[in-house]
C-alpha cells in the first residue's frame, strides 16, 4: 500500500466539505471492550472529539463488541466512565455492535443475493501457500458455480468477491493519498467468520452508514483496512465518509502502545496528565494547556487552541520513552 504526502489544506477542508455534503459533521470513537483506555486509545478519542467539535459537529461513541472471546467483562462500562471523567460523552445513545445482528445479516443477504459475496470453506492452512490471500477456492472445498461440492465438516465463512486487478485509491486527510492493490494484497475478504461471528469490515461499514458518520477519525493501524471498507460501501450502495488516520502512540521500541507494557490505563481520577499527553501526541503546542483546572475546562481550552494542520503523520512516542517522536523508519 502506497502513500503520498498530504498538505495542511487537507485537514482545513475536511470539515467544511463534510458540512457541505450532509449539513452536519458526524464523527465517532469506537473502542473494543478488551480492556481499559490507555494513551493510544485516548489519542483516538481526543482527536476524533476535537475534530468533530472544531467542525461544530456531532461526536458519537460506539462499542465494537463483536468478538466475545476477546471482550473483558465490564470493560465497556469502564471505558465510558473514563471518557465521561475526561469530559467526553457521546452526543447520542451509545451503539453496541453486539445488538445489531439483524442489520449485518440483512446487508450480507443482499450481497449474497447479487453474487457479490460467497460461502467459502477454505481454511487458513488451505491458503498458506498463497500468503493467506484468497483468490480462488481450493478445489473440492467450496460450492462451485454449478452447485457441485463435497459435503463440508464445518460452516463456511462468507467472503466479499474482489475482482481481479481491483485497486482502490482514496485521500486521507492526514496520511495523504493511499493506494492499495486489494486483489493482490488482500484478496476476497471475510464478512462473516466460519465460527459465526461478524467480521469487523462488514460491521463497521454498516454501522457508520446507520449512524450517518461523515468523518471517520481513528488510529493509523486501521489505515490498511480502509480500502476494503470503501469497496464494501460501494457494493452496498453506501456513501463513503472522509477519513483521517491519526498517528499511533508507540513505546521506545516502536511497538504500538496497546501491544506494549507501556500501555498503562488512563487514570480517570487524575485525568489532566493523560489529556495533556494526548494533546502533545496530536502534535499540538504543549504550552497551550499549561494552565490546569478541571478536565472540562482543559478540553474547552484545547478546543480553542486546536490546530488540525499540526497533527503529524508519523507515530509518536509515549511519555517516558526515549524520544517524543519516531519517524517511519524507526517503527
Amino acid at each position: 500500500m502506497g502513500t503520498s504526502k498530504t498538505n495542511a489544506q487537507d485537514l482545513r477542508s475536511t470539515a467544511s466539505s463534510s458540512r457541505d455534503r450532509s449539513g452536519n459533521y458526524r464523527g465517532r470513537f469506537a473502542p473494543s471492550p478488551t480492556g481499559p483506555l490507555h494513551l493510544g486509545s485516548l489519542v483516538a478519542a481526543m482527536g476524533s472529539w476535537l475534530l468533530a467539535r472544531h467542525a461544530g459537529g456531532t461526536w458519537l461513541v460506539r462499542i465494537e463488541d463483536l468478538d466475545p472471546p476477546r471482550a473483558v467483562h465490564g470493560a465497556s462500562e469502564l471505558q465510558l466512565h473514563t471518557l465521561a471523567a475526561l469530559g467526553m460523552e457521546s452526543d447520542e445513545p451509545v451503539l453496541r455492535q453486539s445488538q445489531r445482528d439483524e442489520h449485518y445479516q440483512a446487508a450480507l443477504a443482499g450481497l449474497v443475493a447479487r453474487d457479490l459475496a460467497f460461502a467459502c470453506h477454505c481454511s487458513r492452512n488451505d491458503l498458506s501457500a498463497h500468503a493467506g490471500i484468497h483468490r480462488r477456492c481450493v478445489p473440492g472445498r467450496c460450492v462451485q458455480p454449478h452447485g457441485t461440492a463435497q459435503a463440508q465438516a464445518r460452516d463456511p465463512a462468507i467472503r466479499l468477491r474482489v475482482t481481479d486487478f481491483t485497486t482502490l485509491v482514496f485521500d486521507d486527510a492526514i496520511q495523504g493519498r493511499i493506494t492499495q492493490d486489494v486483489a493482490g494484497e488482500v484478496g476476497d475478504f471475510v464478512l462473516k467468520r466460519a465460527d459465526g461471528l461478524w467480521a469487523y469490515q462488514l460491521a463497521v461499514v454498516v454501522d457508520d452508514a446507520a449512524q450517518g458518520i461523515t468523518d471517520v477519525v481513528r488510529g493509523a493501524d486501521l489505515l490498511d483496512s480502509t480500502p476494503r471498507q470503501v469497496l464494501l460501501q460501494r457494493a452496498l450502495g453506501l456513501s463513503t465518509p472522509h477519513y483521517a488516520h491519526l498517528p499511533l502512540v508507540v513505546d521506545g521500541n516502536g511497538h504500538k502502545l496497546s501491544k506494549s507494557l507501556a500501555a498503562l490505563p488512563v487514570d480517570s481520577t487524575h485525568p489532566l496528565p493523560a489529556l495533556k499527553a494526548a494533546w502533545v501526541a496530536l502534535g499540538q503546542v504543549p504550552a497551550a494547556l499549561d494552565d490546569g483546572g478541571s478536565a472540562a475546562a482543559l478540553l474547552q481550552k484545547a478546543l480553542r487552541e486546536f490546530d488540525p494542520t499540526l497533527i503529524p503523520r508519523w507515530p509518536r512516542m509515549a511519555p517516558g520513552q526515549a524520544d517524543d517522536t519516531v519517524d517511519a523508519a524507526g517503527v
